[in-house]
């Protein structure tokens, strides 16, 4: 047994290594790789069952860069202020090396990996320079029936089974259902930190890491109270996991992290279901880039009101499944209440026919519901209201029916100039909502994931509160995500991908402490 002095925990260790990965998702599946390529001995821990975390959920496309010098003018742009420019720049070097990573990577599986031309979501500068890394097939492996717990794309499920397969070639511990307690640390102040206790199947045990720890456990969007206190509106539901509780970003405060983004989410919005754990999200409908709405050619076939009724807010955005939560936020100091919270998607008889509403996504082998594909499950169900009138349907869901019937019928006058005058909706995304029977469904604002927690800088050092690295504790993929103004489709996979890098090399190039 290894000893220690000093320290915050238990003076003897149970077991050594040189550098500990908590959380195995994308992230600290790259890490654990990388740190174990550079000649480290490494322990990967995750709290559940299943591995994957949501980036298993994810539809893995890569957001990639052919040139980063116009990534990094985007990434400056795009993180308004709020993020150090060393940082974006180390973002932009890894995002134009993505694709030749993968396809190394690729090799022990024979993944077949392609490049797919689709820019950034928003015309900053450098926003052309964009296009998206994907695994479009890997021989003989159906994702449904490999990862039968996970709803979701099967990209996202190829790229996880394509670093587990790397992961499994290397000689890197692996502990599932091992939860980190806390970090073991020098109470000298220094803060050097030495180890963490895990809670095992086995007991508890206190694990020496000789070089680093890195904290690869994503946010905090299953943890209620950290909701409450850090985003003013209220409820936000999570989408995906209840695993993503803030235990890394808990055990980096006690350190002395300072906190970056914690507002900051990639949201929507959706339904809530009784009898399944997260919320819904509405069916995702392709990107559109602003200046160029006539490329938004996928109708929508709702509109959203809030409590009384009336229309607010551009219902499909330019990257719906990011930002389209954010006008829920209004909050009215007269009433004392979120008058958007809950709001209500309405449509029509063609919009039920034309493909299913909702679509959810999880990584829990407890949960289990699939949207119909005429929504009719949901509507016998009661999930989605059924009327002959908007009146009718008005009353059932306690408003006004004047003030429904007048959003409907100011709606299908703007659906016949095809020209949204009121929000500025895409006309290609426009239909009229007319053809009885009529249809209601009760959505909150939705997270998907956090970009918030600990501060880090380009080596992916956690940063504590006096602006010092606190040594040997890193952070990589959305454990304090570098995103701290708009987020960009893929930015997140591809981050986890970028700073797993970084932080594997870096932890694995230290000197062991003692």
């Amino acid at each position: 047994m290894a000893e220690s002095s000093g320290t915050n925990g238990p003076t003897n260790f149970d077991a050594e290594y040189d550098v500990i990965v908590v959380g195995y998702g994308y992230s600290g599946g790259i890490a654990a790789i990388e740190a174990y390529d550079a000649g480290a001995k490494v322990l990967l821990v995750d709290k559940m069952a299943n591995p994957g975390g949501i980036s298993v959920c994810s539809y893995g496309a890569m957001r990639s860069a052919h040139n980063a010098d116009e990534a990094f003018k985007y990434l400056e742009a795009t993180n308004g202020g709020r993020t150090p420019s060393s940082v974006n720049r180390a973002l932009a070097d890894g995002m134009a090396e993505i694709e030749p990573y993968m396809r190394k990577l690729a090799e022990v599986n024979g993944a077949i990996v392609n490049p797919r031309e689709k820019v950034a979501n928003y015309p900053f500068e450098g926003y052309d320079t964009f296009y998206q890394t994907l695994i479009e097939e890997i021989p003989n492996f159906d994702p449904d029936t490999y990862y039968p717990h996970v709803r979701g794309a099967p990209g996202g499920a190829r790229v996880f089974k394509t670093l587990e397969d790397n992961v499994a070639q290397r000689d890197i511990d692996i502990w599932l259902e091992s939860p980190v307690q806390k970090l073991v640390y020098k109470t000298d102040g220094t803060r050097e930190v030495q180890g963490a206790v895990i809670q095992t199947n086995n007991g508890i045990r206190t694990v020496k890491a000789r070089k680093a720890v890195i904290l690869c456990c994503g946010g905090f969007e299953a943890n209620e109270e950290m909701k409450r206190q850090y985003w003013q509106m209220k409820p936000v539901l999570a989408a995906t996991t209840n695993s993503n509780t803030g235990d890394g970003i808990r055990m980096a405060q006690e350190l002395g992290a300072r906190l970056w983004h914690m507002w900051h989410y990639h949201g929507s919005y959706g339904f809530e279901h009784p009898e399944y754990p997260y919320a819904i999200r509405m069916k995702r409908l392709p990107d559109w880039i602003p200046g160029r709405e006539e490329t938004a050619v996928v109708q929508m076939t709702w509109i959203v009101v809030d409590k009384f009724g009336k229309r607010y807010m551009n219902e499909n955005p330019p990257y719906t499944q990011d930002t389209s939560h954010r006008p829920m936020e209004h909050f009215d100091s007269v009433t004392q209440e979120f008058p958007r919270i809950p709001s209500y998607v309405i449509f029509d008889e063609v919009g039920r026919r034309r493909y299913r509403v909702g679509a959810p996504t999880r990584n829990d082998p407890d949960a289990h519901y699939d949207w119909s594909q005429d929504n009719m499950q949901e509507i016998d169900s009661g999930l989605i209201k059924k009327a002959d009138s908007i009146a009718e349907l008005a009353v059932m869901i306690d408003m006004e029916p004047a003030e429904l019937e007048a959003s409907l019928t100011r709606w299908n006058e703007l659906c016949v100039t095809k020209n949204d005058t009121d929000f500025g909706r895409p006309s290609g995304t426009m239909m009229k909502i007319q053809r009885a029977p009529f249809y209601a469904g009760q959505v909150w604002p939705v997270v998907s994931n956090t970009q918030g927690g600990p501060e880090h800088d380009a080596q992916q050092r956690i940063i504590d509160v006096e602006d010092n690295p606190i040594p040997r504790l890193y952070a990589a993929g959305e454990m304090g995500s570098a995103w701290g103004h708009l987020y960009m489709s893929g930015g997140n996979l591809a981050e986890c991908l970028v700073t797993g890098q970084i932080a594997g090399k870096q932890a694995a190039g230290l000197d062991p402490w003692g």
